[in-house]
């Protein structure tokens, strides 16, 4: 398995820049960044992961500004959206941002995605909670075509533009790996349809083993190879057996869970996760 980390790129956290140095230097292979716009002051969406909101949702940096430092500050580090909100943001925009970090970086940007849960954030981006799922995948769509196509066009029920020139193409062809969060069959369908990876927070992936099959049994069914499709955890645990077993069902990548806060807080633990990582290396 190769391993990442993840945090929130904050105003009160270390920064993007030196975060990424960090992770290179003691062998990690990506680092990711989560988005939010802005979080409603309504709260009316509830939270999945709990009753009360952490303040680094609503701290957050722009995503593309923040992994650029990170990539600008590196040579090999492999830099992810963890996850990007496609449902809030222009897909011929988002085209052009996601191909110049790619290009920008040589290669190096890991594209993750998501439906989002905050209906009232969405709301305010013109976004239908109902329609959500059908926008990501339009959308989706959409930029591949950006991507590869000289002239490119897109007719969908909900993204719609006759034939446009933008260029950079991405680094990485046709296009950067594009990574789906999300849990459950209808997640797996999506995933099959039009993704080149599952990006499950563990710890809501139920049985592993059990889920991975069953996506291999989807994609098969679906004229895919099994093997085309990457297995990516988010927020593993800094334990060996329990990484060699994720490694065991199929996983190809873990990614750490690192807290919002300043370098005093994050690099103590970041050494924790790198010596966790070469104890699985060496056996």
């Amino acid at each position: 398995m190769d391993f990442g980390i993840v945090m929130f790129a904050t105003d009160y956290a270390i920064a993007p820049d030196e975060l990424a140095r960090a992770a290179e230097e003691r062998g990690f292979e990506s680092l990711w960044f989560p988005e939010h716009t802005h979080i409603p002051a309504s709260r009316k969406s509830p939270w999945p992961g709990g009753p009360e909101l952490p303040k680094e949702y609503w701290h957050t940096h722009d995503l593309f500004v923040a992994l650029a430092m990170a990539a600008a500050a590196t040579k090999r580090l492999k830099i992810g959206s963890g996850i990007c909100l496609v449902v809030e943001r222009d897909p011929i925009m988002l085209a052009k941002e996601v191909a110049t970090l790619d290009f920008l970086s040589n290669g190096r940007f890991l594209f993750g995605i998501g439906g989002g849960w905050n209906v009232e954030e969405m709301a305010n981006h013109g976004t239908q909670f109902s329609q959500r799922w059908k926008l990501l995948r339009e959308r989706i769509e959409a930029m591949k075509v950006i991507w590869r196509e000289d002239d490119a066009a897109y007719h969908g029920e909900l993204v719609d533009f006759d034939p446009i020139w933008s260029w950079p193409k991405p680094a990485q062809k046709p296009h950067p790996p594009i990574l789906l969060g999300g849990h459950g069959s209808k997640a797996l369908d999506r995933v099959v349809r039009y993704c080149d990876g599952w990006l499950p927070i563990v710890v809501r992936a139920g049985s592993l083993s059990d889920e991975v099959a069953d996506l291999r049994r989807r994609a098969s069914a679906a004229g895919r190879d099994p093997n085309s499709i990457s297995i990516n955890l988010y927020g593993v645990p800094a334990d060996v057996d329990t990484l060699r077993s994720y490694a065991a069902a199929g996983a190809q990548r873990g990614i750490f869970s690192l807290p919002s806060a300043g370098r005093d807080k994050v690099l103590p633990l970041l050494d924790r996760y790198a010596a966790v990582m070469a104890e699985l290396r060496r056996a």
